[in-house]
């Protein structure tokens, strides 16, 4: 009995080896915070909210991209791919898990013989005589059933068990990505549609410019070199006019993908994009919180995970590889007798097989999985860097566009001033036409520009959001 428990330990302490290294993160390649001249005055630590404390629905202000948003979310053939993905992650992992535990099959069968009476002994050779006897069996068996002493089966099950998370993080940057492209691309429809109208309203003003520059022709009060400039200037909106129609309508197209199809029933309005409620203060945090919050970060570290595990059942391999085979049942001849302990048929048996010689392919195995790790690290040393990078883009550029904003502001207004300054030099017969000409074209361009900052500050806000790790349902 005593040699009976000692066996069971010592086979309880073999179980418990495993081979896998221990997991460490990597070192970080990144300041431990985030450059205080990137971050905009008066919107520092607790200015606003963290970025994962705030829902889209709750961060973002406009009704018709929220309802964008959540088209995207429930119909966009992408993402349902992505949760597909999972599943079939999921899947793996159980079926590799599987193999931690016996596979037991049990089955029963039933057959009548019918033999001639020679075929059992010779002396009956020349007898026609036939011998039919019944057989009956029931049976539970276990075909092979490995004894995981160094961490193989455990190691492989887990390495299938980080894929499978690291599947779950994909699916969580790929929506995040979703929510911040629907809304970049939204701004930039809203943008062109401004940019638009505002085309359009050039377009009928130069026309009418046009028309008095025909009737001042006609009359000999001005010559045709002014005429021509006005009908550059109508031709030169109408292209604008026309380039930002087909910008615009295939930022259009791809929305509906990104949605995935047209939207049927009511779209809400949508405000405009010099709307302050467009979205709210956020505050960075600390870079540290990406590690966390950032799911292309943990998907890295779950595949980095996933290779430990592949090193230490590559490492198991060296070992010998102990399984166990066994059976138990009731075979008769006769059914009414079949479950009686005098019909009992069993049988157990052991396999250990030991590498001996496989011209290095162990050796190769685990070098590929070494190898296999050291590009991981660096895969996820390159997306923590890369997450770092685009919050500090994002923060830079909040501040940035809007001092840029402002300045573009105070620009179209002084251009807005000289137009008028020049046509009325042209009207009192100070100036050329020319100068009007240019004082047009400059305000058209300028409005144009301040709208596109308007859009680019926008999705620059996206963009600090998602990067932050933003983008969770509201609770």
């Amino acid at each position: 009995m005593r040699k009976f428990f000692l066996l069971i330990a010592a086979c309880s302490v073999l179980a418990a080896c495993n081979l896998a290294p221990a997991y460490r993160q990597p070192d970080l390649p990144v300041a431990g915070h985030f450059d205080e001249s990137e971050v905009p005055e008066g919107a520092g630590a607790g200015s606003g909210r963290l970025a994962t404390e705030i829902g889209w629905q709750v961060f973002f202000g406009d009704p018709q991209l929220k309802f964008l948003i959540a088209a995207a979310l429930e119909r966009n053939r992408d993402l349902a791919a992505s949760v597909a993905r999972i599943e079939q992650a999921r899947a793996l992992y159980r079926i590799q898990n599987a193999a931690r535990l016996p596979q037991v099959n049990a089955n029963a069968g039933a057959t009548r013989t019918q033999a001639p009476l020679g075929s059992f002994d010779p002396e009956f050779a020349d007898s026609d005589a036939t011998v039919r006897f019944n057989q009956y069996n029931v049976q539970a068996a276990v075909a092979s059933f490995e004894l995981d002493f160094w961490g193989r089966v455990s190691n492989q099950s887990e390495a299938a068990r980080r894929r499978y998370l690291a599947t779950i993080e994909a699916q969580r940057a790929f929506r995040l990505s979703l929510i911040s492209n629907v809304a970049a691309t939204y701004y930039a429809i809203r943008a062109g549609e401004e940019g638009i109208e505002l085309a359009e309203r050039t377009v009928t003003s130069r026309l009418y410019a046009l028309e008095i520059a025909t009737l001042r022709l006609d009359a000999g009060v001005t010559s045709s070199v002014d005429y021509e400039q006005a009908a550059i200037l109508v031709t030169q909106a109408q292209t604008q006019l026309a380039e930002l129609s087909r910008s615009t309508g295939q930022l259009r197209n791809q929305l509906t993908i990104l949605v995935g199809g047209p939207v049927d029933g009511p779209v809400p309005a949508a405000r405009p994009i010099e709307d302050p409620g467009q979205f709210g203060a956020l505050d960075a945090g600390l870079p540290s919180a990406l590690l966390a919050n950032r799911p292309d970060i943990q998907q890295a570290e779950q595949q980095l995970r996933a290779a430990d595990a592949d090193i230490g059942a590559a490492r198991a391999d060296f070992f010998p590889r102990i399984s166990l085979t066994g059976s138990f049942g009731y075979v008769s001849s006769e059914l009414s007798d079949l479950f009686v302990p005098a019909k009992q048929a069993w049988s157990f048996g052991g396999l250990v097989s030991l590498p001996v010689f496989d011209a290095g392919q162990r050796q190769a195995q685990l070098g590929q999985a070494r190898a296999r790790r050291d590009e991981l690290v660096a895969d996820y040393q390159r997306t923590v860097q890369t997450a770092f990078s685009e919050v500090s883009d994002a923060l830079i550029g909040r501040q940035r566009y809007k001092e840029q904003i402002l300045a573009q502001e105070e620009a179209v207004e002084a251009q807005r001033r000289l137009a008028e300054a020049a046509e009325l030099r042209y009207e009192n017969g100070i100036s050329i036409y020319l100068e009007v000409v240019d004082a047009r074209r400059n305000l058209f361009s300028a409005e144009q520009q301040l709208i596109q900052l308007r859009a680019t500050a926008l999705q620059n806000g996206v963009s600090l959001y998602i990067a932050l790790g933003g983008g969770l349902d509201a609770p």
